[in-house]
């Protein structure tokens, strides 16, 4: 059976979830359980990600049904992704519990890969910063001592990271971004490498070091206009550059650059609504 885990494209959900369609009459045909009931919960993660929560359910609700006590990573597989879908329709406390089942289904039979999947899940969602960063280090020490796990590493850096960033730390902040680079550069990923990039400058204008911030923000933007469509956070970082510069007009100009492209975030738009408007002003549009 193909090995569908390899299709994802988790920046192309919907490209995604018709390769994974594709192979559903053959899943039902073979006649193995637990392979139809995995592909299910991916299915369900793919239609997530576009926002489909109801039909997500739906399809989770069909993979419930193949369950049994023996399909062990299909029903951790079950438990993440019902999780996720809760998660994105803004359920989080609906979310939690399933995590949990996930993460004490992975430990008890080994399973470190989805277990630190499901640590680094309830890292995202726990109600408290202080229970946030305990699932986020917990996490970490099963991937850093787990090869099956080692996979995590990148997200974890990135995601303690910017607790930290929360909480003020920003040195440790840093030192977290430039490690997830190091190792986004190992695992050899661009868009995860291009993240990286952009999170160590992002915390280096916050820590005041802004000529260095900029360099960076500027060759990423480089970068985005050969290979693809200019980022829209990447314009914002070098405007934030540019206006502690005291570089007005020129900030003005890249704000009004980010505001094209973050206007068509549905995602921060709904998030951070105030952002937009700030954004908005500072690029000079009317109010």
């Amino acid at each position: 059976m193909l090995d569908f885990d390899a299709l994802w494209d988790y920046n192309q959900p919907e490209e995604t979830e018709q390769k994974f369609i594709s192979l559903l009459m053959q899943a039902e045909d073979s006649g193995n359980i637990g392979y139809l009931a995995e592909l299910l919960t991916q299915i369900a993660r793919s239609q997530g990600l576009q926002a489909k929560c109801r039909i997500a359910h739906e399809t989770l609700d069909r993979a419930e049904r193949l369950l049994k006590e023996d399909l062990v990573v299909a029903r951790i597989r079950y438990f993440l992704e019902r999780g996720r879908v809760f998660n994105s329709s803004s359920r989080s406390m609906d979310a939690i519990p399933l995590f949990l089942n996930a993460w004490e289904l992975g430990i008890q039979s080994s399973e470190d890969y989805y277990a630190v999947d499901a640590a680094h899940m309830l890292g995202i969602v726990e109600s408290t910063p202080e229970k946030r960063m305990e699932w986020n280090l917990k996490a970490l020490d099963y991937a850093e001592k787990s090869p099956k796990a080692s996979h995590w590493l990148g997200s974890l850096y990135n995601n303690i990271g910017w607790a930290q960033v929360e909480n003020g730390k920003l040195e440790e902040a840093l030192e977290l971004f430039k490690r997830a680079l190091e190792f986004r550069k190992v695992q050899g990923t661009p868009n995860s490498v291009f993240i990286a990039k952009w999170s160590v400058a992002k915390v280096l204008r916050l820590m005041g070091q802004v000529d260095e911030s900029i360099a960076i923000q500027m060759e990423l933007l480089a970068e985005t206009e050969q290979t693809s469509e200019p980022d829209g956070y990447v314009y914002e970082e070098v405007a934030e550059c540019l206006l502690l510069l005291n570089r007005s007009e020129e900030a003005q100009q890249y704000f009004s650059f980010c505001y094209d492209r973050l206007i068509l975030d549905n995602f921060l738009a709904t998030k951070d609504p105030e952002r937009i408007v700030r954004i908005k002003e500072l690029a000079g549009r009317s109010v």
